[in-house]
């Protein structure tokens, strides 16, 4: 059995639309597949019409992944078999697109003084309804010339320490579990290893996660060593949370794939 259990769409900050996706899924022989968008369930209903309509053999589990903040860091938690129509959840999805939107348009307001106009119209834009993320400001900048890749775009202008860089403002890491269980589903520490801190600090996160609740966490990624994958199975083990795997699937490339 194929698992991907951490994929985004159109409806957040991915490039292929929820019908697209259940379909690549199928294509790439993937059994069971989450669509965890950031912040939104909006692509959900999609997929799942889809799934329906074209009577396609894959499992689709309903998710979101919550971007919260701990210590300055931006640290996101996966919920999985949500119920997407949880109140608890609609009210935190609403509040988080609020910080998100001020949080955008503070951004454009830091790029036009470094002589960017029109970046979060053009990053909006590019969402196209969907919710903004840092990934559109990211594809504008790079569109529009003023960088030479999207890597660039977050080191010099929009991620930490860049020049237009805005600190986030997101719920807690116990209030996504917390909501997160609140709707029925099981809360995932996404992607451990990516958040670029120490051992000491990972073990840190993986123990205010597991205070608060959490359930399990991310073990098995793209472009990842045999030693973080096994560091992280075991700390998996030592936490007593299960084990979740998942690309963080955005779109098909070179080194990225559902």
């Amino acid at each position: 059995m194929r698992v991907d259990l951490h994929s985004h769409s159109t409806a957040s900050d991915g490039r292929l639309t929820p019908a697209e996706l259940v379909r690549r899924a199928v294509a790439q022989r993937v059994d069971v597949l989450a669509l965890t968008d950031h912040d939104t369930v909006a692509g959900l209903g999609e997929a799942e019409a889809t799934i329906a309509a074209e009577n396609l053999p894959v499992q689709h589990i309903h998710g979101i992944e919550l971007s919260t903040s701990w210590d300055a860091l931006e640290i996101h938690v996966v919920g999985l078999h949500i119920n997407a129509e949880s109140t608890e959840l609609m009210a935190a999805i609403a509040s988080q697109e609020e910080a998100r939107v001020a949080r955008g348009i503070e951004m454009g307001r830091r790029l036009a003084k470094q002589r960017i106009d029109g970046a979060y119209e053009g990053a909006l834009a590019l969402a196209n309804g969907a919710s903004l993320t840092r990934a559109h400001f990211a594809r504008y900048l790079l569109e529009a010339g003023h960088c030479a890749s999207l890597q660039k775009a977050f080191d010099h202008y929009i991620g930490r320490g860049g020049k237009a860089y805005v600190p986030h403002q997101w719920m807690s890491i116990a209030e996504a579990v917390q909501v997160i269980h609140a709707s029925g589903g099981l809360a995932v520490l996404a992607h451990p290893g990516r958040y670029k801190l120490s051992t000491k600090w990972l073990k840190r996160l993986l123990q205010l996660f597991k205070e608060a609740g959490g359930d399990a966490m991310e073990v098995s990624l793209p472009q990842q060593s045999p030693q973080e994958r096994a560091n992280l199975g075991l700390w998996c083990r030592e936490h007593q949370l299960l084990a979740s795997v998942g690309p963080d699937f955005h779109a098909p490339t070179s080194w990225q794939e559902l």
